[in-house]
């Protein structure tokens, strides 16, 4: 079962249609807007500070979420896709981005709407990715530009699969 816990005073809020596995953690000061789903040995530590999650959101398996006490916070936007083993520290994604598989993102870094951020990637703090452009590498940078529309197209895609994925655990 999954373990959601409160802790000075907050406690996790989800929206609907929200899938939770089986042995993910998300505790505090956390919340999710509809059609999310967070995966095995995720977790969301909202203990520190806030996390605010969008609609059609997926984090997947072995991914970390938290922030820096009383100086960031996270909030992700509608339709994106956290790959396996994340880590999203105190950062803010728009609409429509995927982060690959075993990126980290720091303290302070925005991902504009309609961006990507490549597998494996570092995004040091501070750093901003701008809409339309896949960063990646260590540290991460800017790699190309992409259209906007087929990044879109791509995100809502894995967000879709991700809402059917989560369906067939309710069964």
């Amino acid at each position: 079962m999954s373990l959601i816990k409160s802790v000075r005073g907050f406690s996790p809020r989800f929206g609907r249609n929200c899938y939770l596995a089986d042995n993910c953690t998300v505790i505090g000061d956390v919340v999710t807007g509809d059609d999310c789903s967070i995966w095995f040995n995720v977790v969301i530590r909202g203990d520190v500070n806030s996390i605010r999650i969008g609609n059609r959101v997926n984090v997947q398996d072995n991914s970390v979420m938290h922030c820096t006490f009383e100086k960031t916070t996270i909030v992700v936007g509608n339709n994106v896709s956290i790959g396996h083993n994340v880590i999203v520290h105190g950062a803010h994604i728009g609409d429509n981005v995927l982060v690959g598989m075993g990126a980290v993102l720091m303290d302070d870094v925005v991902v504009e709407p309609d961006a990507i951020i490549a597998a494996g990637a570092v995004v040091l703090e501070k750093t901003r990715v701008e809409s339309g452009t896949i960063y990646g590498g260590v540290p991460a940078r800017r790699i190309k530009e992409v259209d906007r529309q087929q990044i879109a197209e791509m995100v809502k895609r894995h967000s879709g699969n991700y809402l059917g994925y989560a369906g067939w655990y309710r069964e």
